[in-house]
């Protein structure tokens, strides 16, 4: 088990006041914490870092777990905890995240015990939800514990921890009663150990203890995991099959997401006479009883993912205002926070140099540059794409809007094509007054000159050209917005690495774009 080395009401990276801890696992402590620059609550996780601790160490474990999360935030807005921070400091990693108006998952069972499977079954199909979203785009958490998931009674479930599996050296520690059997073999994990997790959490709600027992040691709780057939549960009811399905020793016989959510959305349905418990109302605890009526902490219940859902309601054209593609650290700006010695940050201390705004594409000509092809969509638009591109996600919000991601994967350039059938009539008051605000929260935003009026295929077009992270992770995005007609609208959003933002290639890929998408006809 970490140490916490630290205590109540100090400060973490000069900033970040420790109120109380709320949680422990091994390897990792759960902190109350205030934003005391900003004035905000925050929950830390404080995790022990086996490597040196480098700048090398501390730049590559920042940017992975704040990049990762700043994806999975997008592709599940308010199911995703936002990562506003993470700091390397005396050889131990702060996860600064946004204050959840919620419970965490472990101490509502320390609480109240088992809950009814179908109070289970409604968790397991949310927490499903941003399990799918993850490993829809490659990205497995790794980490899934009762710490991890927050209850709210306001909305659905909260995921934390995303990045941190992966992002060091140190083995599958935190809560190794919920780790796999491959996790507990040391072995490469996907999807499937995010299927066992869930298992595990579906195992724990319904029996009210973990399939596998915590044995005090670390090693002795894996050996378990991989070694001792499952204890039968008891109290699983329609829940039983999914939860051993789920919780097979061998991965490839593990249930797929389809027949688990099939299972789950039965199990709602099977028992609707059960006395069902109501969700607990999240509630303030320990020090923090003391802070916030004091009025130096904001409402929780503003948090930035509710700000882009806002952007949603009013403005679909962008999907997600704060779409940073994966590559964008997320930490907010620390101007005027005071400096800690040692300590490190995922703001960029390396300045980037502004790239020259892009122009105006030229007339499309029908011949296209070498090495591309004309990529058609199921959803109507067409364009040009790079030979080695392909689709790598699509998100939509109902009918209203969806947005397709293009590009090769990992680090490399991007084109988002976002449609919506709620734009706004002016395309530079989109871009101005609903895009831009979210953005600015981005860690490193700074707008590459105005917001641009322009004309697009003879329709009114407008550009906003932004740079956001930090170090090896900044990036450079131009982005086009245009109108169809009536309320529709379409947004292009080309993004680079800002190093290689002026580079001959993705001079050339920006320029086919631009000329040779075409929006669906009629």
């Amino acid at each position: 088990m970490v140490e916490a080395h630290v205590s109540a009401h100090e400060l973490v990276a000069g900033r970040y006041r420790l109120l109380e801890v709320f949680a422990r696992e091994t390897n990792r402590l759960w902190w109350y914490a205030e934003d005391v620059t900003a004035q905000q609550p925050r929950l830390l996780a404080q995790t022990a870092l086996p490597e040196p601790d480098t700048e090398d160490t501390a730049r590559r474990v920042t940017a992975r777990v704040v990049r990762t999360s700043q994806t999975m935030r997008l592709l599940r807005p308010g199911q995703v905890a936002a990562v506003v921070d993470a700091v390397v400091e005396a050889g131990t990693l702060w996860t600064v995240t946004e204050w959840i108006d919620g419970t965490p998952l472990g101490e509502l069972l320390a609480e109240e015990g088992a809950f009814h499977p179908v109070r289970a079954a409604r968790l397991g199909l949310e927490l499903l939800d941003v399990l799918q979203a993850a490993h829809d785009e490659g990205i497995t958490h790794g980490e899934l514990s009762p710490c991890q998931v927050f209850v709210r009674d306001d909305g659905p479930v909260v995921v934390t921890g995303f990045g941190l599996a992966g992002a060091t050296l140190v083995p599958r520690l935190t809560a190794p009663s919920y780790a796999s059997p491959e996790q507990a073999r040391d072995e490469r994990i996907g999807p499937a150990a995010d299927l066992w997790a869930l298992g595990a959490l579906l195992y724990t709600m319904v029996e009210g203890r973990p399939p596998f027992r915590d044995r005090g040691r670390p090693d002795a709780t894996l050996k378990a995991v991989d070694r001792l057939p499952l204890r039968t549960p008891l109290r699983a009811g329609p829940l039983t099959q999914a939860v051993q399905g789920l919780l097979r020793k061998n991965a490839r016989e593990r249930l797929t997401r389809p027949v688990v959510r099939e299972a789950l959305t039965r199990a709602l349905s099977e028992d609707t006479d059960a006395d069902h418990e109501p969700a607990p109302a999240p509630r303030l605890r320990g020090a923090y009883r003391g802070v916030r009526p004091a009025g130096r902490l904001r409402s929780a219940r503003l948090p930035a993912v509710g700000a882009t859902l806002a952007v949603i309601a009013v403005a679909v054209a962008v999907l997600a205002a704060t779409d940073a593609l994966p590559g964008t650290d997320t930490a907010p700006s620390r101007a005027g926070a005071p400096a800690t010695p040692g300590a490190r940050h995922t703001d960029g201390r390396t300045p980037t140099a502004s790239a020259p705004a892009a122009t105006p594409s030229a007339p499309a000509s029908s011949a296209l540059p070498a090495g591309y092809r004309r990529y058609s969509a199921p959803e109507g638009f067409s364009v040009a794409l790079p030979e080695g591109w392909k689709r790598l996600a699509t998100s939509r919000v109902s009918d209203l809007a969806y947005r397709v991601t293009f590009g090769r994967g990992g680090d490399s350039p991007t084109l988002a094509v976002t449609y919506s059938e709620r734009v706004g009539p002016d395309p530079v008051a989109v871009w101005r007054d609903e895009v831009e605000p979210q953005l600015a929260r981005l860690p490193g935003y700074r707008r590459v000159g105005a917001v641009r009026a322009a004309t697009y295929q003879g329709r009114r077009a407008a550009d906003l050209e932004w740079l956001a992270g930090s170090g090896d992770a900044r990036t450079h995005t131009f982005g086009r917005g245009f109108l169809l007609g009536g309320t529709r609208g379409f947004s292009l959003r080309f993004t680079t690495p800002a190093a290689t933002w002026g580079d001959t290639a993705n001079r050339l890929a920006l320029k086919t774009f631009l000329a040779t998408f075409r929006p669906p006809k009629g």
